[in-house]
């Protein structure tokens, strides 16, 4: 294993056994927030020990170790002959003790991960590495047995130093090795302070609810997931918040709505079914001017297309059910937040409220990860296909994709990302005929969803969206005939051939 050693004055005074012991100590570092103070503790730490401290680093605490009169170099022997609960008692003596107990995520899988930055000698541990290699390459060093895949702490609960003092971990609803590694790894991809894994979407999404109090306001888009418009039309009242419904692709409407009382202004870009475009950086700016945060659902783009963060919102929401697991078999939700006051609060109400998600299924979204990269582009690919085949099509009315250069949002859209994804939807201006496509299909799944390998169909206002009164759906332009398509990893002239087959064998 090879792994970064911040290294201070020699070792005067001790035994060679101490400093055998103190070259095999593994320490975590601190969140990404967190660099220039981290970097000033361990050189005021090591100046007082004279000790050497092996640790993984961030490449902002390298490049500040200098002017601490700190030099850094490798050392391959770091950790080894340590038992993982010695290495996670060795991260938790940097984390502060109990009064920092809720920063461990980020102190142990930035410890975790940072080595992949800087995983052989001579790299330049100022290149950012791409996606891709973030993706497959990070937390490999955690394992001290060598295991290539994260491990599974399937546990419930962890044993304690002794009955008066508190390690590391406790009970995995506060805190798991497992889901700490998941979450660093999103904060990583979408540029965040900090990130936070849940059961479910929506149970991300009420976290963020629970910010907020009677007689503040809440603007959001018309055109979202049907999920979450049941929670804002249905659950959120409630409480006495005031929720304003707007076209988000119309930058006047946004901007007249929010006021003095907004808190919140929920987006989606590309929006779930018809795929408006939204200007995220100018909604942010009009946003912030009066107090408010933006949160971006990003469920629909993956971090592999879009950082909402880096446009200027506050917060990312992803149903990780979808693109970053990518094979239909978990429930999630992620949450992805800028500044360390907001995620204190969230990682509060993660605990409190018991809605971190379990270890087996941080697993699965780890071991889904690693290939999301590789399914976006594949998926996306097919996408650009269908829809310009659909687009070409006689018996198809509109296609709603941001990929096709007549979409409406397509230079706005491309501003703000670096691909249009693999969802889009069309019309047929027949109820009758729309059904029949879905179901005379051999390759696409009808099923809600989207972001899986598995290629999947929809008539969302039977399914994903039905919860919506069909009057209000039919004011915001939303029709029965309205087809949406998840696009999976299938060869897409399969997919093509059976899509026009379905469509030329419905009524007329």
């Amino acid at each position: 294993m090879i792994c970064l050693q911040l290294q201070s004055s020699p070792v005067h005074g001790r035994s060679k056994e101490s400093a055998k012991w103190g070259r095999q100590t593994l320490v975590g570092s601190s969140p990404p927030s967190m660099d220039a103070v981290a970097t000033a503790n361990i050189g005021s730490r090591l100046a007082a020990s004279s000790s050497i401290v092996p640790r993984f680093l961030s490449t902002d605490q390298v490049r500040a170790a200098p002017s601490l009169g700190l030099r850094c170099c490798f050392d391959r022997s770091v950790g080894l002959g340590l038992s993982v609960n010695q290495r996670l008692e060795r991260f938790a003596m940097n984390c502060g003790g109990d009064g920092e107990r809720d920063m461990r995520s980020s102190a142990l899988a930035e410890g975790i991960a940072d080595s992949l930055e800087i995983s052989s000698l001579g790299m330049d541990v100022n290149k950012e590495p791409s996606i891709s290699t973030i993706l497959t390459t990070f937390g490999n060093s955690f394992d001290p047995y060598g295991a290539l895949s994260i491990p599974l702490y399937q546990t419930s609960t962890f044993k304690q130093p002794s009955a008066t003092e508190n390690g590391l971990y406790d009970y995995t609803r506060s805190g798991n090795p497992t889901r700490d590694v998941l979450q660093s790894l999103l904060a990583k991809l979408e540029k965040a302070d900090r990130a936070f894994c849940f059961t479910s979407g929506m149970a991300a999404l009420s976290t963020i609810i629970s910010l907020i109090v009677s007689g503040q306001e809440i603007v959001a888009g018309e055109d979202i997931y049907g999920g979450s418009d049941r929670l804002l039309s249905q659950v959120v009242p409630r409480s006495g918040i005031v929720v304003k419904r707007v076209d988000t692709s119309d930058l006047h409407e946004v901007a007249s709505a929010i006021g003095p009382n907004t808190q919140l202004v929920w987006l989606e870009s590309p929006t779930n079914p018809r795929i408006q475009i939204a200007d995220i950086c100018k909604i942010s700016e009009i946003a912030h001017s009066h107090g408010a945060l933006v949160l971006v659902d990003n469920s629909i783009m993956s971090p592999v297309l879009s950082q909402p963060l880096e446009l200027g919102a506050d917060i990312v929401m992803h149903s990780a059910t979808k693109f970053i697991s990518g094979h239909s078999d978990v429930m999630a939700g992620i949450l992805a937040v800028k500044g360390e006051s907001l995620a204190k609060e969230v990682a509060f109400l993660q605990n409190a409220e018991g809605s971190g998600l379990a270890p087996f299924d941080c697993w699965l979204c780890l071991r889904g990860i690693k290939t999301m990269a590789l399914r976006v582009e594949k998926q996306q690919a097919n996408a650009q296909k269908l829809a310009e085949f659909l687009s070409t099509h006689p018996r198809v009315k509109k296609v709603n994709y941001a990929g096709l250069p007549e979409h409406p949002g397509h230079s706005l859209h491309y501003s703000q990302a670096k691909g249009a994804g693999s969802v889009l939807s069309f019309l047929t201006g027949s109820l009758a005929l729309s059904k029949h496509i879905v179901e005379a299909t051999k390759y696409f799944a009808i099923t809600v969803s989207f972001g899986s390998v598995r290629s999947l169909i929809t008539l969302p206002c039977f399914m994903s969206h039905a919860s919506i009164p069909t009057a209000v759906r039919e004011a915001r332009g939303l029709t029965e005939d309205l087809i949406r398509i998840s696009v999976g990893i299938e060869d897409v002239d399969d997919l093509i051939a059976d899509l026009d087959h379905a469509i030329r064998s419905g009524p007329v």
